[in-house]
C-alpha cells in the first residue's frame, strides 16, 4: 500500500517560497489503479515525484507498505526505489542504445547477474508486444512503441509500484487506448500498484479505479471514479466530467421548452431498464429528450439524460417519484 501523510513541498524561487504540493493525505491500495487528475499547476507531477523521493518532501511522510522512504538511509532508499518503476510523457530513451540496451541498462544498474539479463529483456519486451523490436533503435519507433519500451523498462526490476507521469499525454487517441489496455493488462496479470497523473478524464475513465482531483497543491475531491462520474461535487470536478460527458443544451431549444426540464441518473444495471418509456406509459406526462448517453466506466454503465417532461403538476411530480423509486436519481433543472 502507498500512504501520502500530510505531505507538503514547497519551493524556493527567486527569494520566494512557492506551494507545490500543500498537506496532502491520500491512500492508494495494494493492486490498485489510482489517477490523480489537475490543471497544469495543480501540484500533481510533484505529489508524484514525492513517491520515490525525485522531490523529497518539505515536511510530511511517504509510506510504502508500512516503511516511510523519507526516513532511509541514501543505501535503502536506492534499494527501495529499485521497486517503483516510472514511466514518462517523452519516454526518455536513450537514442544511441537499441531498445534491448535500454532495457538492459535498468537491469544493469540493479547488477542482474548478465546471464540473466537477456532472458529478462527478451521476457519484458514479449510482455510489451515487441519481440521483434530488441535491436532496433529508438528513432525507428513509433510513439507508442517508444512508451513500450518505456514500460518494459519500468517493469524490469519487478516493481511493486508504477509511476506514470502523464504517459499517454503525447499520443493520439488510438495509441493512448492500446497504452491502457496495456497497463490495465499489467496491473491485472502483475498485482502492481499503478498511480497516474493525467489531465484527460478519458484516460481515468478507461482505467482508473480511484481518483483524486488536485487544484492549488491541495486534494479537493477524492473517490471511485464511477461514484465522481455520476456525482461530482466540486466545481473544477464537473468541469472535467464535462470534457467528457457535455450536457450544453442550445438556447434555441432552451426556447421552445414548455414544461420541466430535468437530469435523470441511472447507476449500474438500472441504466439498462427501460424506467424512462414505463414512466412515461404509466402518467399522463409527456416526455421529450433534449440530450443523453450511457458511459460506461470499468464495465458499469452511467446512464444521464436531460428531458423536458410536461403535464400537469401533480402528474409530472409522480412521474418523478416514479423514477426514483425504480433507482433513478432525479434533479430539476428547471420550471417554465
Amino acid at each position: 500500500m502507498l500512504e501520502f501523510q500530510n505531505i507538503t513541498k514547497i519551493y524556493k524561487s527567486k527569494g520566494k517560497e512557492v506551494v507545490g504540493v500543500d498537506n496532502v493525505s491520500l491512500k492508494v491500495n495494494k493492486g490498485d489503479i489510482f489517477g490523480i487528475v489537475g490543471y497544469s499547476g495543480a501540484g500533481k507531477s510533484s505529489l508524484l515525484r514525492c513517491v520515490n523521493l525525485l522531490e523529497r518532501p518539505t515536511s510530511g511522510k511517504v509510506l510504502v507498505n508500512g516503511v516511510d522512504l523519507t526516513e532511509l538511509s541514501s543505501k535503502d532508499l536506492r534499494t527501495a526505489r529499485l521497486k517503483i518503476g516510472m514511466i514518462f510523457q517523452h519516454f526518455y530513451l536513450v537514442s544511441q542504445k537499441t531498445v534491448g540496451e535500454n532495457i538492459a541498462f535498468a537491469l544493469r544498474a540493479a547488477k542482474l547477474p548478465k546471464n540473466r539479463i537477456d532472458a529478462r529483456v527478451d521476457e519484458l519486451l514479449d510482455m510489451v508486444g515487441l519481440t521483434d523490436k530488441r535491436d532496433v533503435y529508438p528513432g525507428q519507433l513509433s510513439g507508442g512503441q517508444k512508451q513500450r519500451v518505456g514500460i518494459a523498462r519500468a517493469l524490469a526490476n519487478n516493481p511493486s509500484i508504477l509511476l506514470c507521469d502523464e504517459a499517454t499525454s503525447a499520443l493520439d487517441p488510438k495509441t493512448t487506448l492500446s497504452i491502457l489496455r496495456l497497463l490495465k493488462d499489467i496491473n491485472k496479470k502483475l498485482g502492481i500498484t499503478i498511480v497516474l497523473i493525467t489531465h484527460e478524464m478519458d484516460v481515468v475513465k478507461e482505467i482508473c479505479n480511484r481518483m483524486a482531483i488536485m487544484q492549488d497543491g491541495r486534494v479537493i475531491e477524492e473517490g471511485e471514479v464511477y461514484d465522481i462520474f455520476a456525482s461530482p461535487h466540486e466545481p473544477l470536478t464537473q468541469e472535467f466530467i464535462s470534457s467528457v460527458v457535455s450536457f450544453e443544451i442550445p438556447p434555441a431549444i432552451l426556447k421552445d421548452v414548455q414544461g420541466e426540464i430535468i437530469k435523470i441518473l441511472f447507476k449500474g444495471s438500472v441504466a439498462g431498464e427501460g424506467v424512462i418509456a414505463d414512466t412515461m406509459q404509466r402518467f399522463d406526462v409527456k416526455g421529450n429528450f433534449l440530450h443523453g448517453t450511457i458511459e460506461y466506466i470499468q464495465d458499469r454503465p452511467l446512464g444521464i439524460f436531460l428531458m423536458e417532461l410536461q403535464g400537469d403538476s401533480q402528474a409530472v411530480k409522480d412521474a418523478k417519484g416514479y423514477m426514483e423509486e425504480r433507482g433513478a436519481i432525479v434533479e430539476v433543472i428547471s420550471h417554465v
